[in-house]
């Protein structure tokens, strides 16, 4: 039987970029993983500190990292692209574009001279924006581009869950879709679940909305603390990502994926729920939404459209 090597490289060893390498490589999800960074010696320095943990953490993985060499990313199973400024206190998402889109463009070209079909998973703000440039930059099966962005919000909105009911964040089944932003994201509360008893049965509606709100300023809760945006949550993400990608695990994962007629939208990548396997997006589920969802929802589709609108002047 022929030994199969998993394979996944980080652009971008930033905070969240070597969190996302550190997780993967100690869980054991990938043989090899690669960093990649713009700055001199940084990334390198980043796969080394990493690779002198595996005695401490009893992986076998093998971390490199190098300075913009990207032969070394070589037949990946899985690009995880993180590059682009991080968001800082006081700007939006939507000033991020000007910036990141080009970067993320030139990032998905240099990629796609190294790897024929890779799975692409979009970590770069404005998530949702950037994920649909990498897909029409690159031309690649929309199944294999996929943003992160719902598996962090959802991880997001079960801490604020489990915070108000003094309870375990293993027992709960709670997801978050739309747009990867403080006003596009839409808490799926009345899905949501603990120990397939509804939250509604467990939460005030007061609690809920608090909870609602708190997941969706989650990131910039995070940002007006630490000063910078967070790395903890999103690497871990990207991780839990990646598994259910490498490993085939089949786990349904809010993603931002391209839309092709379901729920009533095409042309255009917003978080839903997705199956994720080693094909990438095996299938999108179509949640029953009730009128004030789909009118949140297509809300939010209209946010992220008109986000899209503005990538031709800065491409």
């Amino acid at each position: 039987m022929e030994f199969v090597i998993k394979k996944i490289c980080c652009i971008g060893a930033g905070n969240v970029g070597a969190t996302a390498a550190d997780v993967i490589a100690s869980k054991g999800i990938a043989d090899q993983v690669v960093l990649l960074d713009i700055k001199d010696g940084f990334a390198e320095g980043k796969a080394l500190d990493l690779m002198q943990t595996a005695t401490t953490k009893g992986f076998d993985s093998i971390i490199t990292g190098t300075t913009g060499d990207y032969s070394l990313t070589k037949d990946s199973d899985v690009v995880v692209i993180t590059s682009g400024i991080p968001r800082k206190p006081g700007m939006t998402r939507e000033e991020l574009i000007g910036i990141n889109a080009n970067i993320v463009k030139d990032v998905s070209s240099s990629i796609l001279k190294y790897n024929k079909e890779p799975i692409i998973v979009m970590v770069s703000n404005p998530m949702d924006t950037m994920t649909y440039l990498s897909l029409k930059s690159t031309g690649l099966n929309p199944k294999k581009v996929i943003g992160m962005g719902g598996a962090l919000d959802s991880s997001r909105f079960k801490t604020y869950l489990s915070l108000a009911l003094n309870k375990p964040q293993k027992g709960l089944d709670a997801m978050v879709i739309g747009g990867h932003g403080d006003t596009t994201m839409i808490p799926m509360h009345r899905f949501a679940k603990y120990n397939d008893e509804p939250i509604s049965k467990l939460l005030s509606n007061d609690k809920i909305s608090e909870v609602v709100k708190s997941t969706m300023v989650g990131g910039a809760t995070l940002t007006k603390l630490l000063g910078t945006s967070a790395w903890y949550a999103p690497g871990s993400s990207i991780a839990y990502l990646v598994d259910s990608i490498l490993n085939d695990k089949k786990k349904i994962i809010p993603c931002s994926v391209l839309l092709d007629g379901e729920y009533n939208h095409s042309d255009i990548c917003i978080g839903v729920p997705c199956i994720i396997g080693k094909n990438g997006v095996d299938e999108i589920i179509e949640l029953d939404l009730n009128e004030s969802e789909l009118v949140e929802f297509n809300k939010s589709v209209d946010a992220v459209r008109s986000m899209n609108s503005t990538l031709s002047s800065h491409t």
